[in-house]
């Protein structure tokens, strides 16, 4: 016989006993009481433990345009490795954020229903899931600890355990006419943090075994606690407990107990009535979700008859389920829709009151490069991708595009689409400062809520990658060819001129990535960082002796001379510093020498983009000849220039991502728009 013991060693070894007591505590009324005077968030309302929540996972603050920004780590989705991680929406999450932490402090927020609006698949879905999913592991943890109550009776018809069906507030069971005394008891040692209540009264089920239970004992509640059991509260999704969600389906068919649950009819015979706590199921959506959060999905899609029970569940906080009184939840509402149906909210008269509850959150699509390439960096990588790869600026070249149909044309003539968008991603441009991409921000109030959707994006590169026509390698033209495919019959673009506008976007994108390659290309030439470093210190000792009129010293003749304004000249031409800035230039340069050195660095070209760049186009146009890459065009390449060209191919293998087919991809391409003369300058 096999000895099987080992194994079950093996697994109550992964068993951590400690956690799972923990988790399954359980004590009399006196014990929570004993909990709540030695940590009183055990009974936060659900706002609070929500706000809590995230704050708990911590926040980054930056300076964006001048203006603070704090990224809270949450929506980078650590429970879940990243998946559902949320990016460039920082602004629209902090004023989610400051919504949630006024409900938290009761401001008024707390009776509202948090509304996010944006176009389809701008995320809004995302952050509702990781808000559920974020709750539901808080609830697991010591911080986010949180207690509920069951009944426990040995005789009598009733006999048996029952769990409150709505995971109550243990403190509810404290009657009202006692409240204010014992909360000034609780609450006068607090120092700090949110005060101790108590709000609401039992639900129906509860009130039924309080009161009989009363009864019975001649109003001695001490006897009535007796027969409740508290225990730790594990909130789950999946297991309908705390965390609710419910979608609209067929418009005539809609129910309102769905919402607030509905009676037992098997039960009346038992009991005798349908007003009976014990026949009805309190397992509507709003009751499960109690203690926690419920989402709304499409919520303007409701049925007027939902509305009713939404407007008393956020004002008021209490549910009417059929045949019983107003019933007190503890929950945050939180739905999503898209701009169509708001737009109809907006324009009908009825849904006056809904509006009036509700606190729009916009959340719109990303407009920043960097984030729009990290949503595609998350699904198309080299981990998940695999016999097929990628090559560089493939997905840049897609996000590019689909930020531009974004954007609002700027109002500066003097400003290009393309330049906006490099502004807003954070990059320098001459004659443009920090104060005037916020400027752009705020000038283009809809920015955002129109434009592609990412999962367009996704779609045609899917379609890129499954492709066999496209063997090993995807490239950025292959991608941008079934985006403009697509367009035809891209289901929201409702008229020809957008389209027509979407196309001319994607001819400026691949202008752009032209220029990209060139760049990358004459850097893969000019690659040999010595000469680039003798040519800087040439460069800075004639601009040093220019700046300070001075002479400089021939190495070779050993005379002085004048500066070689012939040299310096031909490094400033190829970042177009005009020959009326050169002096400026200049100046700039030593001044930013001199600055490191106060601070007792040692100045490196690299440490300045501009001069950087100018110095590797310099080399560029002193090597291009000798490398001959034009030649590619015509395939008849020597060996000797060959050898040149394999090792800028590999430099592009090592330094910048290609694999041997899209290096002989982009050099091909590169030396057909050199052959034409193509050379613009950068």
């Amino acid at each position: 016989m096999v000895d099987v013991s080992h194994i079950y060693n093996l697994i109550e070894r992964a068993i951590n006993l400690d956690r799972f007591r923990e988790l399954n505590w359980t004590g009399a009324f006196n014990d929570y009481l004993n909990l709540v005077m030695e940590e009183p968030r055990v009974c936060r309302n659900a706002y609070q433990r929500l706000f809590d929540m995230i704050h708990s996972f911590g926040t980054v603050e930056y300076k964006l345009h001048k203006e603070k920004i704090i990224h809270y780590k949450f929506f980078d989705d650590p429970i879940g490795g990243g998946r559902d991680a949320v990016y460039g929406l920082d602004r629209p999450l902090m004023r989610l954020i400051g919504h949630l932490k006024s409900a938290a402090y009761s401001y008024g927020t707390e009776r509202r229903v948090l509304l996010l609006h944006g176009p389809v698949g701008s995320a809004k879905s995302t952050i509702v899931r990781l808000l559920k999913k974020g709750i539901e592991h808080y609830s697991h943890n010591p911080d986010g600890a949180l207690f509920t109550f069951r009944w426990k009776i040995p005789d009598g018809e009733d006999r048996g355990v029952y769990d409150c069906p709505m995971h109550e507030e243990p403190l509810r069971l404290i009657p009202e006419t006692s409240r204010k005394e014992i909360l000034d008891d609780l609450n006068k040692s607090r120092d700090g943090g949110y005060p101790i209540v108590i709000e609401g009264s039992l639900c129906p089920f509860c009130r039924h075994h309080f009161q009989t239970l009363l009864k019975k004992y001649q109003g001695d509640w001490s006897r009535v606690i007796e027969h409740v059991e508290v225990y730790r509260l594990q909130l789950l999704e999946k297991g309908r407990v705390g965390i609710g969600t419910f979608q609209p389906k067929d418009e005539k068919n809609q129910d309102s107990t769905e919402l607030t649950g509905d009676i037992n009819y098997r039960k009346i015979a038992l009991y005798g009535s349908d007003s009976d706590p014990r026949a009805f199921n309190f397992d509507g959506e709003f009751q499960i979700a109690n203690r926690g959060l419920i989402e709304f999905i499409e919520v303007l899609k409701l049925d007027v008859a939902f509305l009713y029970d939404l407007l008393g569940a956020s004002q008021e906080h209490s549910i009417k389920p059929k045949k019983f009184s107003q019933t007190d939840i503890d929950l945050v509402i939180i739905g999503h829709t898209n701009e169509p149906e708001y737009r109809k909210l907006q324009n009908n008269e009825l849904m006056e009151a809904f509006r009036d509850r509700t606190v729009k959150v916009d959340i719109p699509y990303i407009t920043t490069l960097k984030h729009e390439i990290q949503i595609y960096q998350k699904d198309y990588n080299s981990e998940r991708i695999r016999g097929k790869h990628i090559a560089p600026h493939t997905i840049e070249t897609a996000s590019m595009w689909a930020i531009l149909t974004r954007l609002e044309e700027p109002k500066k003539a003097q400003l290009s689409l393309m330049q906006k968008l490099k502004l807003y991603d954070g990059k320098t441009m001459p004659g443009f400062t920090e104060e005037n991409s916020k400027e752009l921000r705020n000038e283009a109030k809809r920015e955002g809520l129109d434009g592609i959707s990412p999962r367009y994006i996704q779609d045609k590169i899917s379609n890129a990658l499954v492709n066999d026509e496209y063997q090993t390698c995807i490239n950025p033209f292959m991608v941008l060819n079934e985006l403009e495919s697509g367009l035809k019959h891209h289901s929201l673009i409702t008229n020809d001129d957008q389209r027509r506008r979407y196309r001319e976007l994607l001819a400026v994108v691949k202008e752009e990535y032209e220029d990209i390659v060139k760049n990358e290309v004459q850097r893969a030439i000019s690659a040999d960082e010595e000469a680039i470093a003798k040519l800087c210190a040439n460069y800075v000792d004639n601009i040093k002796a220019y700046t300070q009129k001075e002479r400089v010293r021939n190495k070779y003749t050993g005379q002085d001379e004048e500066p070689d304004e012939r040299l310096m000249r031909s490094i400033e031409e190829k970042i177009e510093i005009p020959e009326s800035r050169k002096d400026d230039f200049r100046r700039e340069i030593m001044n930013y020498i001199g600055a490191l050195a106060v601070e007792g660095k040692q100045f490196d070209y690299k440490t300045n983009a501009r001069l950087q760049k100018a110095l590797e186009l310099k080399i560029f146009e002193d090597q291009k000849d000798t490398i001959k890459l034009t030649s590619l065009v015509s395939s008849v390449v020597d060996k000797e220039t060959q050898e040149k060209i394999d090792v800028v191919k590999n430099r592009l293998i090592k330094n910048y991502g290609y694999c041997d087919i899209c290096a002989t991809d982009v050099l091909n391409y590169v030396a057909s728009i050199f052959a034409r003369g193509d050379v613009k300058k950068v």
